[in-house]
């Protein structure tokens, strides 16, 4: 490990689909070291959902020990079936963060936008370039929940106090 060197872990919640990026942080770098989805069945009962959330987010916890763990705040959705769905989800995040006593950063959309873009109202489409750019990628991360997750891990890690819980 580098020294100043740092973990950030970069959580997109839902229930369907909770994407989850893991970034390396040293001072003037920052590199990408996983991302993907936490996928779960729509025909499994939500309790299995959330468990399947829990238990895959706990191994990536386990894998690449993080200092941080970024997750996006559920702002208001005009569907209340996903805005439920999606605050489950990132009820089982908390949860699983709070039982490793990881440092947490909540990040709103607005925030994300500004860390990644400068510029509070992107298009998800200027967001994915700009995080493919700044993790100096090949590619856009696939799929879309995986980019996003690496964005609010971006948002994280400009966390200036790490172990401050905000």
């Amino acid at each position: 490990m580098v020294r100043g060197e740092r973990t950030v872990l970069g959580i997109d919640p839902g229930l369907a689909t909770t994407g989850f990026g893991v970034l390396t942080v040293a001072p003037g770098t920052i590199s990408a070291q996983a991302f993907g989805v936490i996928r779960t069945p729509a025909h499994r009962p939500d309790t299995e959902r959330l468990v399947s959330i829990q238990r895959e987010l706990e191994a990536l916890i386990s894998r690449y020990r993080p200092d941080l763990v970024a997750v996006e705040k559920l702002f208001f959705n005009t569907n209340t079936t996903t805005a439920m769905a999606v605050s489950q989800a990132r009820g089982a995040v908390l949860a699983v963060c709070g039982a490793a006593h990881l440092p947490l950063r909540e990040c709103t959309p607005l925030e994300v936008k500004q860390a990644v873009t400068g510029y509070g109202r992107a298009d998800k489409g200027q967001m994915q370039r700009m995080v493919a750019l700044l993790l100096k990628l090949k590619e856009i991360p696939r799929p879309d929940d995986a980019a996003d997750a690496l964005a609010v891990a971006i948002c994280g890690a400009q966390t200036k106090v790490w172990g401050e819980n905000r």
